[in-house]
Formats: structure tokens, sequence, C-alpha cells
């Protein structure tokens, strides 16, 4: 039985190409759409099983490849003769079988082949991964194998949960412990850009052997390159929580030279990380990298690029200068960014705005941008959501509610902040306070308490410094650095410290003479 299938080319192959899909044997041409907006409502209309799409035609990105797989609509690719960047866009843009613009029927029907007919369960597509079955393309060397793909292939998609959160892990929110010996092949495989340190591994830095052990955690198959890095969102509920300021020094708590850092600046509402951090908001960031991730070029030198080093090990991916771009950070592209940040980078922190209420007025319409859908991708992503709060009755309340409305958007294991503590909103020893409260209300675990320490953070944003930078023993730096060991799951600096007092104390008694 033959399949409905619809084309939206470019004008210089329509002709062409409908009259040999006219002749095939597997499809039956029902529309011919003259753009992109018209292919997006036929396929909405339920017309056409396959959609047939050219590289050159005007609209066409990313995000409408995935709406079309959004509608279940299998997607074949169609480039200029001999376009070997014009394929490898389609690729990265999710489209997996390809042909050129001047194949005959016989080459059409095998594509059609390995489109309709995948073998395998290996080419099985994942339900609301919005992408066509990973095959290679028509007539090349593996074509109907479906083991290999070409240089520019997006990574494929990694097994989540149901809510697609982090990657489920035992325990609760400040209990999956994890080794710190994760350097191996991150200081190797990363770009060396932006005066990176050329290190031939990742062994020797700082770290290396401290809670070394046998790494408990599912790494990538053998000869697949270091493992991705993880995603640490910081959010908290409305009001001046001190998200940012928690988010920027936690990813430089995080950040080494051997193991890299990136600090997505993802706030919607109001971008302040460049702020923060001394950075011109012209600086290229996260619409540049949206952008390029839409038009399928964005790769991990790109995002490098994109994404300067404010300090060594940490990179910093600017954020909207203006409130009403948000609208140019669309969350595909977002989730594209993110996963080229994992493999760039062994950490990733993202900075993300308070509100989670989806518009139900657009909830209909998934191609309409929504103001909230970067905060939402970003919590379907995260390998651990940090929640900031304040401490004060208002601040205690939100964090409340808003640890409650959290639990419907992600399933990643989460660590508690309460910034700003002081006796006087709430009593004599506020931190046993605070944790009552919490405990009683929220059900939490144990809470990070960062203190009232105001002058620290006014040195910190006048020089737009960081406090390991500034106020290195500030109290509020000192909270913040027990905070990433528990977020990296390694042992707190005090007892590393000592634990290296020791060893130079056990070397130099063996080296001193008899």
């Amino acid at each position: 039985m033959t399949q409905p299938l619809v084309t939206a080319v470019a004008p210089r192959w329509e002709v062409g190409l409908a009259g040999t899909l006219s002749r095939s044997s597997r499809v039956r041409v029902v529309r011919r759409c003259a753009d992109v907006a018209e292919l997006l409502g036929v396929v909405a209309a339920g017309v056409g099983r396959v959609a047939v799409v050219s590289s050159d035609l005007r609209g066409l990105d990313r995000s409408v490849v995935d709406a079309l797989g959004d509608q279940d609509v299998l997607v074949l690719g169609v480039h200029p003769p001999d376009d070997e960047a014009a394929e490898r866009l389609l690729r990265r843009w999710g489209v997996a079988v390809t042909v050129p613009a001047d194949a005959d029927t016989a080459a059409l029907d095998g594509a059609l082949v390995a489109l309709l007919d995948p073998p395998g369960p290996a080419a099985t597509r994942t339900p609301g991964q919005g992408r066509s079955p990973a095959l290679p393309a028509a007539g090349s060397a593996d074509a109907g194998v479906g083991e290999s793909t070409p240089e520019g292939d997006p990574p494929p998609a990694r097994p989540t949960p149901a809510l697609r959160g982090g990657r489920p892990r035992e325990g609760g929110p400040d209990d999956a412990a994890r080794p710190a010996g994760h350097e191996d092949g991150w200081a190797m495989d990363r770009p060396v850009a932006d005066g990176d340190l050329d290190d031939d591994d990742g062994t020797d830095g700082p770290g290396a052997d401290e809670g070394a052990g046998p790494d408990e955690r599912t790494g990538p198959d053998e000869g697949t390159g270091p493992e991705e890095g993880e995603v640490v969102v910081v959010w908290g509920p409305v009001g001046s929580s001190g998200r940012s300021t928690v988010a920027a020094n936690l990813a430089a708590e995080l950040a080494d030279p051997l193991q890299p850092a990136v600090l997505v600046d993802a706030d919607t509402y109001g971008a302040s990380q460049a702020q923060l951090l001394a950075v011109l908001d012209e600086v290229p960031g996260v619409a540049a990298a949206a952008r390029a991730a839409d038009q399928g070029q964005l790769d991990r030198e790109t995002l490098a690029r994109l994404a300067p080093e404010v300090r060594p090990g940490l990179r910093l991916l600017t954020g909207l200068p203006r409130a009403d771009r948000w609208p140019e950070l669309r969350d595909v592209a977002l989730a594209d960014v993110l996963a080229q940040c994992r493999r760039l980078a062994r950490w990733t922190v993202v900075d993300v705005a308070p509100p989670l209420e989806q518009d139900e007025e657009l909830s209909f319409d998934t191609l309409a941008p929504r103001r909230n859908g970067a905060a939402l991708t970003a919590l379907e992503a995260a390998d651990r959501v940090v929640v900031v709060g304040t401490a004060d009755p208002v601040g205690l309340q939100r964090l409340v509610r808003g640890l409650d409305e959290l639990a419907g958007h992600t399933v990643a294991p989460r660590s508690v902040v309460v910034t700003r503590m002081r006796p006087g909103p709430v009593g004599p020893d506020p931190g046993r306070r605070i944790q009552e409260t919490l405990s009683r209300f929220a059900g939490t675990g144990p809470v990070h308490l960062v203190p009232e320490d105001q002058d620290a953070l006014d040195a910190a944003l006048l020089h737009g410094r960081l406090l390991a930078e500034v106020r290195p023993r500030s109290a509020a730096r000192t909270a913040l650095l027990a905070l990433a060991d528990a977020v990296a799951g390694r042992e707190p600096q005090s007892r590393r410290e000592r634990a290296a007092g020791r060893s130079r104390g056990w070397l130099s008694r063996r080296l001193a003479p008899a």
C-alpha cells in the first residue's frame, strides 16, 4: 500500500521531484506545499505520512523538523547534488535519510524503503523526540544497516525517565554522592581555546586522587570518548532570592581547568550573569547559540567560541540583553545548546527564571514560542536542581510552594539553598528554625544555609568578580563552596586540606636526613 506524501521544496527542485515521486511504488503525492507555513498546516490536519523537504527551503530549521516529528511524520531530506554541507545541515536538523535533488526513481524508492521500513530496533523512534529514525543516507555504503552516521550528526538521545528530567539516581536530594575522579578525557577532548591549558591528560590535576574510587555511574561505552557532562539547574521562586549569585559562584566552585564548567544564563525575564561578571552584553551568548542550533550549525567548537572563558575552567554563555527578545530562545534550540554543553564541559550550570506555568492558550499550538519554555526545557534536561529561597517568612512561604510546584516538572534530585540567613526575620538560632520549618512543611532533607554577608557580596558586585576572587574566606563563599562539594559528591575542602597537610608532613619526614 502506498503512503501519502507531501512536499515542501525549493521551486527549482519541485517539478522534477514531483515527477519522479509520481512514478514511485511506495508513496503517492497528495499535496505540494509552497512554504513552511503551509507544510505545517497540512501536517497538523493529518494529511501525509511522509514529508519531503529541501535544505534550501526558506524558513526550514531544526524546530520545523522537530514539529514534523512530533506529528509522527517521517521526513525525507533533499539537498543540491554534490553539496555535502547541505546534507550535513539536514542531518544536524535531525533528518536521518537524505537524497540529492537529482535522484532517480530507484534512488528515491531506496530512500523511502529505509525511511518507511527501518531495519531493526536501533532505528525505532523515541516518542516525543521529534526526529526521524537514525539511518544512513540512501545510496551510502551503510544504507540499510543503520550503524554509522556521517560527521556532524546530532548525538543519540539520552535515556531519560518519564518527565525527561535528569538521569535517575538512587538516594535523596543530597545523598547522591559521586566519586571525584572524572577527569579522564575532558582536557584532551575539549577544544583548546581562550587560554585553555594544553594538558595531555586529566589525571594529574587537583583532586584527581581525592575521593577516588570505582565510578559507580553508568559511563559511555568503550571507544565513545569521555563521559557526558552534567547539567545543574539553579531555580528559585519569584523574589530576589540571590539565585543568579548562587549560580555564578556555584559554577566557579565546580570549575577546574581539567573539569571545565559552563555557566548558561537562560533567564528570559531578567538575565544578569553578564553584569555580575563584568562581561559586555554585546558578546554573543545564548541567543547566538540558539540561532546556530536552529540552523544546524552548533557544535562543540562553535559553542566554545560563543562562550568566552571568564576564569580558568569557567566559560560564560551570556543571556538575552533585552527581556523582549525572549522569543529568540526557543525550547528546542535550548535543548540542543545544553546537549552541546554536556560535550564541552564536565559541569553545566543553568540560571533560569522563576515562572514555570504554561500559557493555556498557547499549549494547543506547539509551534508558538513560550516565554517559560526555556526554564521548563532546562528542568527537563537537569541532572540536579538547586532550589534557592530566602531566610524570611515571605521567602520561606514561597520556597515551600515552589518546591511543590517544581515536583511536577522534573524528577532530578534537588538541593535546597536558603540565602541571607540572619536572626532578624526568623528569631534566635535561625539555622535550626529554617531547617525545622522546611522539614515540616516541604519534607526537605538537609538544607544548605548561606549566611547574610552583604559586605562580601557588595565587594564582588562592585568589581564584577566572584566571591572566591575578592573574599575567599567570607562566610557566604564558605557556604557556597560546601554546596559545590555536595553537588559534586566530593569531600569538603577543609577535610581535603587536612589530608593534603598530612601527606606533605609524611613526605617531609620520609625525605628528612637521618
